[in-house]
């Protein structure tokens, strides 16, 4: 395997504007909008670039307006607090001098504390025989990533089903804030679909994420097999919420997330 970091990774080599802001490309992902992990992930990054290498240990995105394709992200990050032990940035991602995501994040200085989780869950298969999961013509993201899903979607059917095992498929590298910012990236993937209530029609007038919430419990590699798995909690009024878990092999639980979508029955 190549020792040059994949292509993936360029997406998060964010360029200086000045003091606290980025920009970003923006590249076609195959779709008329932007692919939400990929402007949480950038914007997480951003904030880590002034972080002073705190970990990130949490995040909270509201997506304001769909992104588009090829067409460049700017991100303005606030430095809202440094602490002894916490640090807080507010990151507003825009095109078009519009904002259209508003992110708050968290970082912690390590430290001891008590080390527990619940079981690991049992029963799933592990990655190495389970197929590869290939993505439509269509679909350009997520680009990089090798994608074993448990319970794979009949031929011709879309969108992705969790759970899956996922990881990237080439060199990352060691950077810890590029590992939390690809996992942020990930951490979109799929969740709209897996909102829906059980049973309920494939077909969407809309299916759009609202907002995400991301924790890190520990440090992620994203080199490395991870068991990503979401559940529905409750649909109501449009909206369906979902919770969901990234494990690794071992069944270490490293983070979970949580997700808001739109959820439009068509007429």
């Amino acid at each position: 395997m190549s020792e040059a970091p994949i292509e993936l990774t360029r997406l998060f080599d964010l360029t200086p504007l000045g003091e606290d802001s980025f920009a970003a490309a923006s590249p076609s992902s195959g779709r008329p909008r932007l692919f939400g992990g990929q402007v949480a992930g950038q914007s997480l990054r951003a904030a880590c670039l002034t972080s002073g290498g705190r970990p990130p240990h949490s995040l909270h995105a509201y997506f304001i307006r769909p992104g588009s394709p090829d067409e460049p992200l700017t991100f303005e990050v606030s430095r809202t607090r440094d602490g002894r032990s916490f640090s807080t940035r507010h990151v507003t991602a825009s095109q078009g001098g519009k904002p259209i995501l508003e992110l708050i994040a968290s970082f912690h200085e390590p430290e001891d504390g008590f080390d527990w989780q619940p079981a690991p869950p049992s029963g799933t298969p592990g990655p190495d025989g389970l197929e590869r999961l290939a993505l439509p013509s269509f679909f350009r993201h997520p680009a990089g990533f090798d994608i074993r899903v448990v319970n794979p979607p009949a031929r011709g059917e879309w969108p992705l089903t969790h759970p899956f095992w996922i990881r990237a498929e080439g060199p990352v590298g060691d950077d810890p804030a590029l590992h939390a910012s690809l996992v942020a990236y990930l951490s979109d993937l799929g969740v709209v679909s897996s909102a829906r209530a059980p049973g309920s029609p494939r077909r969407l007038a809309t299916a759009v994420t609202l907002d995400h919430a991301l924790w890190f419990h520990r440090r992620p590699r994203v080199d490395q097999w991870l068991l990503f798995s979401v559940d529905p909690v409750v649909n109501h009024g449009s909206r369906g919420l979902a919770r969901g878990t990234l494990h690794t092999a071992d069944g270490t639980l490293l983070a979970s997330i949580a997700q808001e979508a739109l959820l439009r029955p068509a007429s």
